[in-house]
């Protein structure tokens, strides 16, 4: 369980953004998208700016002060169970050391009855392990799709003046792009703007 939560972790940013490959445009006909394309050619301040632009998650998932601190919210409550289970570990190790100080003096039926109570406390343990790791899943998921709500919003915005037609992604595992102009590169711009919307509990 911990590890399926390790991974989505991991992955948490790469799906938040997934909007950005085509947030604005999936699903539009093609005759909207010659429209769009046209307005290019119309509008002064946009006839030289390319109709696409590139983000690197890397640097949001470093640099966007929101999605760090939801991160490490979460690693923390990660850690924090696995804590709390080698504690009850180390408990039941003390307890078996106790009582196997008691060497000789041991009867068969009172080993077999530790054994039995050690057993339930460890499944109890791993039971609440579970139980928590699963609510933490679900924690993840919630925080995935308000960093979904938050990028996608601010894209929204961002775009009115820009009027890219793709916003694509690239970053560690994800980059298919095997030749990238720089200054189609707008990561800075989401970086900056979305530490601004998002600062001081901003909405």
């Amino acid at each position: 369980m911990m590890k399926n939560l390790s991974l989505v972790l991991n992955i948490l940013l790469i799906i938040a953004v997934g909007y950005l490959y085509y947030y604005d445009f999936s699903g539009k006909k093609a005759g909207a998208i010659d429209a769009k394309r046209n307005s290019y050619k119309a509008a002064d301040s946009n006839a030289a700016r390319p109709p696409l632009a590139y983000v690197e998650l890397d640097s949001l998932n470093e640099k966007i002060t929101y999605i760090k601190e939801r991160r490490k919210e979460l690693e923390g409550e990660m850690k924090a169970i696995e804590d709390e289970q080698e504690r009850g570990y180390r408990g039941l190790q003390a307890q078996k050391d106790n009582f196997l100080k008691r060497g000789a003096a041991i009867t068969e039926e009172e080993a077999t009855i530790f054994q039995g109570k050690l057993i339930d406390q460890q499944q109890q343990i791993d039971s609440k392990k579970q139980s928590l790791s699963q609510k933490l899943n679900e924690k993840s998921f919630t925080i995935m799709e308000d960093i979904q709500k938050k990028l996608k919003s601010f894209l929204s915005e961002y775009n009115k003046e820009k009027k890219y037609m793709y916003i694509f992604t690239t970053g560690t595992g994800l980059d298919y792009m095997v030749f990238k102009d720089s200054s189609l590169n707008i990561t800075n711009d989401v970086i900056m703007g979305m530490n601004e919307k998002l600062k001081s509990g901003s909405k």
